[in-house]
C-alpha cells in the first residue's frame, strides 16, 4: 500500500518504487464494511436486549416500551427483588434508598475494575468503545486522579459562589419564558430547558454566544451516547461531535493563555495540567452543566402538568420552586443509575460481590423506595422527605454542579408557573431511549 519496496535486479542495480497515493475508494469501502459490521453488531444487541425485557428483565426494560415512558412497574420489580438482583445482562443492581445510598458511599467500591478499564467493558467481557464511548474525565476516575482534577474546579461551585450567579440567571430565565409566552406553544425543551444552562454554563466557563446554538447540538448527540450508541450513524455523529467541541475548547484555553479574564476557562488555562486532560475537563464541564438541568426543568414540568395539581399549587405560590425541584429529583431522577465495582470482596445487602462485579445502584428507583417515601408514586409538593434522594448520586462522586442545577431549575419553574398558570402539556412528547438518561427530547407545551 504506502511502504516502499526495494527489486534487486542487475541493470539497473536498484529500484525503489515510490509509495502510492491513498485511494479514496478503498477506504470508502473499508469504511462501508466498518458501518456494516458495527450495524450487524448493534442489531444483534438489540434484540437480546428486547428479548431479555420481554423475558423480564428490569435493567433491559429501562431501554424499551412501555417501560422507558412510565418505569414505575419496573421500579416496583426492582426494590421488591433480592438485593442485590442479578440482571441477565451480567450485572448486580440494588434499588432500595439504603443500599443505593451505601455503595455511592463505600470508598471499596470504585468506578474502574482492577485493570483500569472501562466498567462499560467489563460488562461486555473486554473493553468496548460502544459502551463507553465519551471521555467522562473525572467522573470517570477515581483517587487520586479523581481528587486532583476536582479540586482544580470545586470551588467554583460551591454553594456561596453559585449564589452569585442568581441575579444572571433571573434575567436569562424572564427572557427566554417571555419569548415562550409570546409563542403559546412551544416545545419546553428547545425553548427553556436547554437554551437555559447553556447560557449560564457558557458564561461562566466564558465561552463567547454565538456557539450557544453548537453547544446544544453538541450535547444531545453527546448525551445521546452516554448510554451506548444504537447506531453507525450516532457513532460517527458522536466521534465529530466530540470532535469539534474539544476542537474549540482548545482553541478557547490557548487564547486564554495569552489574554486571560475572570472566567473558569481562564483559571483552567493557567493550571500546569496536560492540555487534553484540561480539555476533557472543560468539555465535562460544559456538558454536565446543562444536560443534567435541561432533563430536570423537563421531568419537572412533565411530573406536575400530568398530575395537574401540583403545578396548580406552585402557580398560586411560585416561591415553593424549590420544593418542586427536590420532589422532581425524587419522583424523576435525571440519571438513572451510577456504576461501581470493588477491588476486593466485598458484603453488600444479601450477597458477598467479588472483585470487579459490576454493581449499578438504581438511583431512579431509589426515590421510590416506600421504606422512605410513602405513597411514592405520587408527586407530592408537601412531601416531608422530599430532599431524601440520590439524584446527585452522593459520597466523592457526588455531583459537582448540584447547587448550580437547583438554583436554575427553581428559577426557571418559578418563572414558567407565575407567567403560565395553566401550562399543559400537548401531544408529542418524545422520551430519550437512553438507559442512563431520563429525559425528554421533545415536550411539547402551550400556555
Amino acid at each position: 500500500m504506502a511502504s516502499t519496496l526495494a527489486l534487486n535486479v542487475r541493470k539497473p542495480p536498484t529500484i525503489t518504487r515510490l509509495p502510492r497515493r491513498p485511494d479514496p475508494r478503498q477506504d470508502r469501502v473499508m469504511d462501508l464494511r466498518r458501518d456494516v459490521a458495527l450495524g450487524a453488531r448493534l442489531a444483534v444487541m438489540r434484540a437480546g436486549g428486547l428479548a431479555m425485557a420481554a423475558a423480564g428483565d428490569p435493567v433491559l426494560r429501562l431501554l424499551h416500551r412501555p417501560w422507558i415512558d412510565d418505569p414505575t412497574s419496573v421500579h416496583r420489580q426492582l426494590l421488591q427483588g433480592p438485593q442485590p438482583y442479578a440482571s441477565r445482562t451480567g450485572v448486580l443492581v440494588v434499588a432500595t434508598h439504603a443500599l443505593c445510598r451505601d455503595l455511592v458511599r463505600d470508598r471499596r467500591f470504585l468506578v474502574r475494575p482492577r485493570d483500569g478499564g472501562s466498567l462499560g467493558g467489563s460488562v461486555a467481557g473486554a473493553r468496548d468503545p460502544l459502551l463507553e464511548p465519551v471521555d467522562l474525565s473525572f467522573l470517570g476516575m477515581d483517587p487520586p486522579e479523581h481528587t486532583r482534577l476536582r479540586r482544580l474546579v470545586g470551588g467554583w461551585f460551591t454553594p456561596a459562589r453559585v449564589e452569585a450567579y442568581e441575579p444572571l440567571v433571573v434575567r436569562l430565565a424572564e427572557r427566554l419564558v417571555d419569548d415562550a409566552v409570546r409563542r403559546e406553544r412551544f416545545d419546553l425543551v428547545a425553548a427553556v430547558a436547554t437554551p437555559l444552562p447553556v447560557a449560564v454554563i457558557a458564561e461562566l466557563l466564558g465561552v463567547p454566544d454565538e456557539h450557544a446554538a453548537s453547544f446544544a447540538r453538541w450535547g444531545r448527540s453527546v448525551g445521546a451516547g452516554l448510554g451506548g450508541v444504537r447506531s453507525a450513524r450516532a457513532l460517527h455523529r458522536l466521534d465529530a461531535a466530540v470532535g469539534e467541541l474539544r476542537g474549540l475548547l482548545g482553541d478557547l484555553l490557548a487564547r486564554r493563555r495569552h489574554d486571560p479574564s475572570d472566567d473558569l476557562l481562564s483559571h483552567l488555562a493557567a493550571q500546569d495540567a496536560d492540555v487534553e486532560e484540561t480539555i476533557s475537563l472543560a468539555a465535562l464541564l460544559l456538558l454536565a452543566g446543562f444536560e443534567t438541568t435541561s432533563t430536570l426543568l423537563g421531568n419537572a414540568v412533565a411530573a406536575m402538568t400530568d398530575a395537574r395539581e401540583p403545578w396548580a399549587r406552585l402557580a398560586a405560590d411560585p416561591a415553593r420552586a424549590a420544593d418542586a425541584v427536590e420532589e422532581s429529583l425524587r419522583f424523576d431522577a435525571p440519571i438513572r443509575f451510577t456504576a461501581r465495582t470493588p477491588h476486593e470482596t466485598v458484603s453488600l445487602g444479601e450477597r458477598d460481590v467479588a472483585p470487579d462485579t459490576v454493581v449499578l445502584a438504581m438511583l431512579g428507583a431509589a426515590g421510590h423506595d416506600p421504606a422512605v417515601h410513602a405513597d411514592p408514586d405520587v408527586f407530592d409538593l408537601d412531601r416531608p422527605t422530599r430532599g431524601e434522594h440520590l439524584a446527585f448520586s452522593g459520597g466523592i462522586h457526588y455531583c459537582l454542579g448540584a447547587p448550580l442545577a437547583r438554583l436554575e431549575a427553581r428559577v426557571a419553574l418559578a418563572a414558567l408557573a407565575e407567567r403560565m398558570p395553566t401550562l399543559h402539556r400537548t401531544r408529542g412528547a418524545v422520551r430519550r431511549r437512553s438507559l442512563l438518561l431520563r429525559s425528554y427530547l421533545r415536550l411539547p407545551v402551550a400556555a
